[in-house]
């Protein structure tokens, strides 16, 4: 049951209000029975956390009545109408109008039940994106571009912001659609080389024969077709930061290059025998292991040990399910500035079925489908679930989460099962009957080392 929300329930008929609002309470919602409407709007305000369910028949104001009140105040709460036999003409055209839905007369405790959980899970959800909307609309600095308040990225914001303003080169490493290259800019925009410039640097995106140009950059004459002076990347980053974003693609015999440069903090153009002083500072970005590849021989170690100094590990979305929703209206508020569009207001099941997911591209993937969502491009073979679709029951939801914890502390554990049961506090008899039930295969998560 949603907490902190509560269901204005109003019944003239006395004996009904105190069964249907017992059995709303058994069934764990915090209600307010009122014999009527304008007992009701005591309780309601704009910003009213909770939901109304009206009979539509009342002394006094009725239920339409009320639901045209509600609706004037705040729009977004819902109103559910309880409608007798004759009245369901009349409850459909109170739908157009803006009711929620409507419960017809005589109807079981369970479907009065069930439409007053949905109605509070619209309600909760409506809340929370009006919560996120205001707080990226204030959010300033770091946090208005590391989004996310999951334990992970408030030391990745912590770590970003102790190394901003050092001297110190940082290595980035995360899988594709992290965020590296956002987090090497605020290193960037929160150090002292702030004004100067930041250039980045796709080393697999260079073709070889323009690599040494481009990076170093060359003198007038230096190959036939150089007919001026060029300034390489590098010394275009004086002052500044230098992102070399895939590092492990570049190829070995440019390693070599590179790393001589940042030892001594000087590029020698091609074509010319004298050496330029630079002051930059360098971030670079993978995800590879950059220890492994070198040790098979495909990243030259010292390189490696050169660029190891600080090193900054991004978490995989799917290690921070809790970050989805604010990340995905951030880039839904986003898109819809970008294209003149309105930001939909996701039904609930969307945002349960947002965080089920693993998402392999990561943020950049999420933003994806974020700007599908605006344009109105979401198709039935997303991994989203259509809108016509229930919402996964709780049980099912708990058992995608519990699966997902599990395989998180494998991860963090290396696959050693004993430091996983630790970790989640459960007994290993319990920990095994878990790994069976989700179908997880504790090798997987095996590190070489264990």
């Amino acid at each position: 049951m949603v907490e902190g929300f509560k269901v204005v329930f109003v019944e003239d008929d006395a004996s009904v209000r105190t069964s249907l609002a017992e059995t709303l309470e058994l069934a764990g919602f915090d209600v307010c029975a009122c014999e009527s409407a304008e007992r009701a709007l005591r309780h309601l305000a704009p910003g009213f956390r909770g939901i109304v369910v009206t009979d539509v028949r009342l002394p006094g104001m009725d239920g339409l009545g009320l639901m045209r009140h509600v609706i004037a105040t705040d729009p977004a709460v819902p109103v559910i109408l309880v409608t007798g036999h004759g009245d369901v003409s009349m409850a459909v055209q109170a739908m157009r109008e803006g009711a929620y839905d409507f419960i017809e007369k005589p109807f079981p405790s369970e479907r009065l039940v069930e439409t007053a959980l949905r109605a509070i899970e619209k309600r909760a959800l409506r809340i929370e994106v009006d919560t996120l909307r205001r707080q990226l609309k204030n959010k300033q600095g770091v946090e208005s571009l590391l989004l996310g308040h999951s334990t992970a990225m408030q030391e990745v914001r912590r770590q970003v912001l102790n190394l901003a303003d050092t001297s110190a080169d940082v290595l980035v490493v995360g899988e594709t659609g992290t965020g590296k290259e956002l987090v090497a800019r605020c290193l960037h925009n929160h150090s002292r080389r702030a004004q100067a410039n930041f250039v980045a640097i796709n080393c697999g995106g260079i073709p070889e024969a323009l690599f040494e140009s481009e990076i170093f950059g060359h003198e007038a004459g230096a190959f036939t077709s150089a007919g001026k002076r060029r300034i390489g990347k590098i010394e275009h980053a004086n002052g500044g930061t230098l992102l070399l974003d895939e590092i492990e693609s570049m190829p070995l015999t440019f390693q070599v290059k590179l790393l001589r440069t940042l030892q001594e903090r000087k590029v020698e153009r091609l074509g010319s025998n004298e050496e330029v002083g630079v002051d930059f500072r360098v971030v670079a970005a993978t995800k590879f292991d950059l220890q492994v590849l070198s040790a098979q021989g495909k990243f030259r170690s010292d390189l490696y040990y050169r660029l190891n100094v600080a090193v900054l590990e991004l978490p995989p979305l799917r290690e921070r399910r809790e970050d989805i929703p604010a990340l995905f209206e951030h880039f839904m508020l986003q898109a819809a500035l970008r294209h003149g569009r309105e930001a939909p207001a996701l039904p609930e099941h969307y945002v349960r079925s947002l965080m089920s997911q693993d998402w392999p591209g990561n943020v950049r993937e999420l933003r994806n489908v974020a700007d599908r969502v605006v344009l109105g491009l979401l198709g039935t073979k997303e991994r989203i679930e259509p809108a016509g679709h229930a919402a996964l029951p709780l049980p099912q939801q708990l058992e995608l989460v519990e699966k997902a914890l599990i395989e998180q502390a494998l991860k963090q554990h290396g696959g050693r099962a004993q430091a996983a049961c630790a970790a989640l506090g459960i007994p290993k008899k319990t920990f095994y009957d878990k790994l069976n039930r989700h179908g997880i295969v504790i090798d997987e998560f095996r590190s070489p080392s264990s």
